[in-house]
């Protein structure tokens, strides 16, 4: 008798592992549209086509599918190789720094799942993103192409020395941090265009905003910040 009834305890603790909740597209729009309201726009994110393209891009799908639940939790995420999706809310406050316009050509530094790179791609024309880890890299190529973003170009390299071949960019964002901006990533952005990249080592890390004027980097730090230190030449120097 008690071995039936492990077996049928067994049982009981499978099928409810079978039937957990899991969101509907309609419920993960909802989320999407609470994370808006309640994390942005208290927190001064106004520009209207910012929060409409954070309302839009579905991070369930940029997040392991066991951590779907938390997708638009206000904090970053785990996605492996010992990296982590941005919390939504520096996702949203770094794009508006960028000024995205629809005509704008953005180099992203530090690919990841291809979050930020699809939010962009909702709102420029096109976005090129590098990332050094090869799995990350071709998971989220794959992903930003089964969902349809054509304009987001991605490839496996050192983000340090950026993408020559296609520069100038209009904007520049950089999702990992350097003990000093690489001078390959100011010399690849237009003049009057804009930088947002953090910079310092563990947690002493400030995020800043450099614009190119007249051949010269004005810059300045706007955030304290935490973000996964860049790989590559920027670990050597």
């Amino acid at each position: 008798m008690r071995r039936i009834s492990r077996c049928l305890l067994a049982v009981v603790l499978a099928a409810t592992g079978c039937h957990q909740k899991v969101n509907s597209p309609s419920e993960f729009a909802a989320e999407r549209q609470r994370m808006v309201e309640e994390q942005f726009k208290p927190r001064g994110i106004h520009d209207e086509r910012v929060l409409a393209a954070m309302a839009k891009v579905p991070r369930e799908e940029f997040v392991p599918g066991n951590l779907r639940a938390q997708s638009y939790s206000d904090n970053a995420l785990p996605i492996g190789h010992d990296q982590t999706i941005s919390q939504p809310f520096i996702v949203a406050f770094m794009t508006e720094q960028l000024h995205p316009k629809a005509t704008d050509r953005v180099l992203e530094i530090g690919t990841g799942s291809g979050y930020q790179a699809a939010v962009l791609a909702e709102l420029v024309k096109d976005v090129y993103t590098i990332e050094i880890i090869e799995p990350l890299a071709k998971e989220a190529s794959a992903r930003l192409a089964r969902l349809g973003y054509k304009n987001a170009h991605a490839r496996i390299g050192d983000g340090y020395q950026g993408w020559p071949e296609v520069a100038p960019f209009d904007a520049i964002i950089v999702t990992c941090a350097p003990d000093k901006v690489p001078p390959p990533l100011t010399q690849q952005l237009k003049e009057g265009g804009r930088m947002i990249i953090p910079v310092g080592s563990g947690i002493d890390q400030q995020l800043f905003l450099l614009e190119k004027k007249e051949g010269q980097m004005a810059e300045r730090a706007i955030l304290p910040v935490r973000f996964v230190p860049m790989a590559g030449e920027a670990a050597k120097k």
